[in-house]
């Protein structure tokens, strides 16, 4: 069945999005210089073992009435494609031996009305739901959790993937919420139109991921974050159908509609999203310059930001991650690229890659007037835009090159957070502490890839030998570590706990340091308001 195979995802990004990024031989020499020796990892397990199904006969016959019998799947196949997302620890259960937890069955509706249908089932039967698009979360958001129900199922919103309808004079597009980005690009092309959101998750995360999660594409600074883009939104949930959004700006009452968008499945399943959309950009263009310290490239970005004159892609890297991505490209350009710095006088080059998208070549010459007389002050190094190019083609290929490192034996993941300008540097800091504290000697890389006029984010990667003896518990400690740091403070956090990978379960011990034990009861009325037997998203986000 094609919408079967079509979503049979085994666990690591290769398998759904593209070829392997292999590791030069180079590149892996000075890794395991640098972060130690390394065992080979084991494969991914074929044939991983799940629990057997415990939704009742009762359940799913019901279940089967609303969508069909073929789009109810309890073959533990179907299951084990919908077991979790994309962290590091959900593709190390793939290596490791032992059960995996998996849903108890897969749903897959057609339309927001049989997906209402279904949740009336689920509270019928007391059953857990878990809302699934494209399972790129890397903080537990899609783990299928009971929650103390007798049963979980995931309800995948692969079939929901149509553009519903076009406005092109007040430029809203609605779309379903099963539709994967791509997708949704080339729909909107159709059109002329384009939603510009292409966070490094796009090859696979859907519409209602993006809503539900408060996503954050690579080009933020040109075409907003996600929630900025959303003019409404539909939901279904335990308590009746809900429709948000009739005006481009409103008094009445609180937004509702970003109660939604970020609510992580637990208030409600997104059916469709209504999204401002942007005329496709005619010319792209992209540059690669070179800052010499990481303080001074960060003012750089701060002046950018606080002129308004940002790029429609900004992304800045500290020394140890320019240094890191250049060794492992493993090629002889890096060397060279190593050696016009050295000659130039950068001794602690930091990468900054700027990314126009403009209707003319004209509008983004006009455009950049202003950001290269600040790059001419801090005497920043151009490689051209053939180092802006270089980022531009190879920006998806981190998450394959994360299969190639598992494979030899790397703990690698990111943690991402945001704070003001005048606390960058000290979060900075305060999370490598922590990971080092915890890890002893990682690599840490980190780079700022949303600015503000108030600040900005800091995204780390971290790499560092896999302890062969618990290789669950090194990332663990290494996370909460980090989480404490960010969430440490007087009287407010340091940071927050996310800036666009969501809380899901990794976070939520530390949600209530950032909105105070108020809010978590503001979240919990609401959460008894439309889900008032707890059956939408058991242990993510809000928690009781």
């Amino acid at each position: 069945m094609t919408i079967i195979a079509d979503h049979h995802v085994r666990g690591s990004w290769t398998e759904q999005a593209g070829a392997a990024v292999q590791l030069p031989p180079k590149a892996l020499a000075w890794l395991n210089e640098r972060v130690g020796e390394t065992v080979p990892s084991a494969p991914i397990r074929s044939d991983a073992e799940v629990p057997g199904s415990l939704l009742t006969e009762a359940a799913a016959v019901e279940l089967a009435g609303v969508v069909g019998e073929r789009y109810v799947l309890r073959a533990p196949a179907d299951r084990l494609a919908r077991t979790g997302g994309l962290s590091y620890l959900d593709l190390l259960s793939r290596r490791l031996p032992g059960e995996l937890p998996a849903p108890d069955a897969v749903v897959l509706p057609a339309d927001p009305d049989e997906v209402q249908a279904v949740l009336e089932v689920c509270v019928r039967h007391d059953v857990g739901v878990v809302p699934f698009g494209g399972g790129t979360s890397v903080v537990g958001g899609v783990r299928a959790l009971r929650g103390g129900k007798p049963a979980v199922i995931v309800l995948d919103l692969a079939r929901l993937d149509r553009l519903v309808s076009v406005d092109p004079e007040s430029r809203i597009a609605v779309l379903q919420a099963g539709v994967r980005a791509p997708h949704a690009e080339e729909l909107l092309a159709e059109h002329g139109f384009t939603l510009g959101h292409v966070p490094q998750s796009f090859e696979r995360a859907t519409i209602g991921g993006f809503a539900a999660t408060r996503s954050a594409g690579q080009a933020s600074s040109g075409y907003g974050r996600f929630e900025d883009m959303v003019a409404g939104v539909r939901l279904a949930t335990p308590a009746g159908p809900w429709r948000l959004g009739v005006a481009p700006a409103s008094a009445a009452g609180p937004d509702l509609r970003q109660l939604a968008v970020g609510s992580e499945g637990t208030l409600g399943v997104i059916t469709e999203v209504a999204l401002r959309v942007r005329p496709r950009p005619v010319v792209e263009r992209y540059h690669g310059y070179v800052l010499d310290g990481w303080e001074r490239a960060q003012d750089v970005v701060r002046e950018l930001a606080q002129n308004r004159i940002l790029a429609d892609v900004t992304r800045l890297s500290d020394e140890d991650e320019t240094d890191g991505s250049l060794r492992l490209s493993g090629g002889w350009k890096a060397a060279v690229v190593r050696r016009y710095l050295r000659r130039r006088g950068v001794a602690r080059p930091c990468l900054l890659v700027l990314g126009w998208h403009g209707g003319s070549p004209r509008e983004i010459a006009l455009r950049r007037v202003a950001v290269l007389r600040v790059l001419r002050r801090a005497r920043a190094v151009s490689l051209g835009r053939a180092a802006g190019e270089s980022w531009r083609h190879g920006r998806f290929a981190g998450p394959r090159q994360r299969d190639a490192l598992l494979d030899h034996g790397i703990c690698v993941e990111t943690l991402e957070t945001a704070t003001t300008w005048s606390r960058l540097g000290e979060l900075r800091a305060a999370v490598r502490s922590a990971l080092a504290g915890a890890l002893g000697d990682p690599l840490v890389l980190c780079h700022i890839s949303h600015a503000y006029e108030t600040g900005a984010s800091l995204y780390f990667t971290v790499l560092t030998a896999r302890d062969a003896t618990d290789p669950v518990g090194q990332w663990q400690r290494a996370k909460e570590a980090a989480c404490a740091a960010i969430s440490s403070g007087s009287d407010r956090p340091l940071g927050t706990i996310s800036h666009h990978h969501a809380v899901g379960t990794d976070h939520a011990p530390y949600l209530a340091a950032e909105i105070g034990e108020l809010g978590m009861r503001v979240l919990a009325g609401a959460k008894d308001a439309v889900d008032p037997t707890g059956i939408l998203n058991p242990g993510k986000l809000i928690t009781r």
